[in-house]
Formats: C-alpha cells, structure tokens, sequence
C-alpha cells in the first residue's frame, strides 16, 4: 500500500522532529525512526491502527510507543494517507471533523 503524508500532517513531522533533535539529544533520531517504521508496519497492514468512532469512522490511530506520538491515518483505495500527528501526553486528540 502506497503510504501518502497529508500536508498538514508533513508540517507537523517537521516541527516534531525539529523539536526531538534539539531537546532530546540522547536519541535525536528517535522519532523520525520510529515514525518510518510506523509507516512501513502500516503499508502492509493498514488495519493495525484502532478506528476513532468518536473523531471519524474512517480515522485510525496507532500510537508510536517511544515517543508517545499518535500517527492518524485513514486508508482509500490503494493508499493510506497519513492526515496527522498528536503527542499522546497532550490530551484530546486533533480536530479532523474538517477532513474532506
């Protein structure tokens, strides 16, 4: 499965890991490593993640475990779209009622 990053989403990777290289400098390339892994698991299976009935029945969720990011996806066709990305620690999730 071909694995897209909505541009929300690529904004939000490019802050995190902006944000992970400079104030975790024990394991800088933690996030980044971790995300890409995600995203390889999810390419061959895209039911991993948990769907998020209360944000959207075609949101899923899989939770990034080191450094306690979510990765929201949704999958259409032959592509899963990556459509963003939320720090566990920070509580309710991101507003997607708003995704076309």
């Amino acid at each position: 499965m071909k694995v897209i990053v909505s541009p929300a989403a690529e904004a939000q990777i490019d802050t995190i890991d902006r944000w992970w290289r400079e104030h975790r400098r024990a394991a800088p390339e933690l996030f980044i490593q971790e995300l890409a892994a995600s995203f390889q698991l999810l390419a061959v299976l895209p039911q991993a993640g948990h769907v998020q009935w209360h944000i959207r029945p075609d949101v899923r969720r899989i939770c990034l475990r080191s450094s306690r990011y979510h990765v929201y996806y949704r999958v259409r066709g032959e592509t899963l779209e990556v459509v963003a990305l939320w720090s566990a620690v920070r509580g309710t999730g991101p507003n997607l009622t708003r995704l076309p």
